[in-house]
């Protein structure tokens, strides 16, 4: 069967670089078009992401793929969307929902940015949780006449978070969350504000925007798909997103009120048992199993457990009784910059093509 051609749009950025990483050889996808600012458009891929003294700009940890390398790089904004059958998008603010909706009028869009994640008619994919969510795709296109799509996937941060809480909503019910996380720094991408003075030997206290679109993206994600729009799920959700000195993977510490009384063993057994939506599993980029929990009382970590299942699966520790809130309570970590970016957003393209929204 033939592969389906792909552009990455903001193809010389972090995210767009982790496309490119996580696409080469993928068995569905080919991709055969890179975008981005008319700075770096003609120029080939290898010199659009160097700086101005001719050093490499690359930051994923493999190599820059060579079959990509001599592509010559398109203005995002003059692309012919109707060239390739699937566009994923790398890029943000008001770029992303100007070029996006541009896009969507002909060809699926898959994105990693937030322009399009709060419309009503807009899914927020987390396969193994919400692929039924999917379905809202069909509303979109005859409300604003697409002949493609929209389909953005989560902040980073929400995405570990919702993956732990799916099993306990379908096994015991949640009423409420807290959480604190300690991210990243490849979730700021190059900004300002992380540098190395800033966050080594220091914790940042405050990520703009970060805590409310875990609050909002956590109710969306979970809740039931109804009619024309989607009903968000009725936990209270609150949380303090900080920046800490770390390369990748977010860590969580999460407290959970229960609807129903559960010991820590139950609600381990709940997530090492989960397997998510039928469709989501033996993709291409979907692990063996989405949550991995551990009895070490020592992890997760994220040096030692962000790689796990390629960086697909969240990693669960120190599950524990919360007897404040009467619940669990328990450490996650999940990787940023893979099941929380472009290999998420690919995860999601399968799936959408496993239920024919994109061919």
């Amino acid at each position: 069967m033939a592969r389906i051609p792909v552009a990455v749009v903001g193809a010389t950025g972090l995210a767009g670089q982790q496309f490119l990483a996580a696409l080469e050889n993928h068995p569905t996808f080919d991709l055969q078009v890179v975008a981005a600012s008319s700075r770096s458009a003609g120029k080939r891929y290898r010199d659009a992401i160097k700086d101005e003294r001719g050093s490499s700009q690359w930051f994923a940890s493999q190599r820059v793929p060579e079959a990509y390398a001599d592509l010559v790089v398109q203005d995002g904004s003059k692309l012919d969307p109707t060239s390739v059958g699937l566009v994923f998008s790398a890029v943000d603010g008001d770029t992303a929902r100007i070029l996006e909706a541009e896009y969507a009028r002909t060809t699926p869009v898959v994105s990693t940015a937030s322009a399009y994640r709060y419309e009503e008619d807009v899914p927020l994919l987390i396969p193994p949780v919400n692929a039924e969510h999917a379905r809202l795709i069909e509303t979109q296109q005859q409300r604003r006449g697409w002949k493609g799509f929209v389909a953005p996937i989560p902040n980073c941060t929400t995405t570990g978070l919702a993956v732990t809480l799916a099993p306990l909503v379908e096994q015991f019910g949640v009423d409420m969350v807290l959480m604190t996380s300690m991210q990243a720094v490849s979730g700021a991408g190059r900004s300002p504000g992380v540098i190395a003075l800033d966050v080594v030997d220091n914790v940042i206290p405050y990520i703009p925007k970060e805590e409310e679109k875990v609050q909002v993206e956590t109710r969306k994600i979970l809740g039931g798909l109804a009619g024309a729009g989607i009903t968000p799920h009725q936990m209270a959700v609150s949380c303090t997103c900080t920046r800490v000195a770390v390369l990748d993977a977010h860590t969580e510490s999460v407290f959970v009120k229960l609807a129903k009384n559960a010991s820590p063993a139950e609600v381990a057994q709940a997530m090492r048992e989960w397997r998510g939506a039928e469709v989501a599993r033996d993709l291409p980029s979907a692990p063996a199993r989405w949550i991995e929990v551990s009895d070490d009382p020592f992890r997760p970590q994220p040096r030692l457990d962000r790689e796990a299942g390629g960086g697909m699966v969240t990693t669960v520790g120190r599950v524990r009784e919360e007897a404040a809130l009467g619940g669990a309570k328990y450490v996650l970590v999940s990787h940023n910059t893979k099941m929380g970016a472009a290999r998420g957003a690919i995860l999601v393209a399968e799936t959408l093509h496993a239920q024919g929204y994109i061919r």
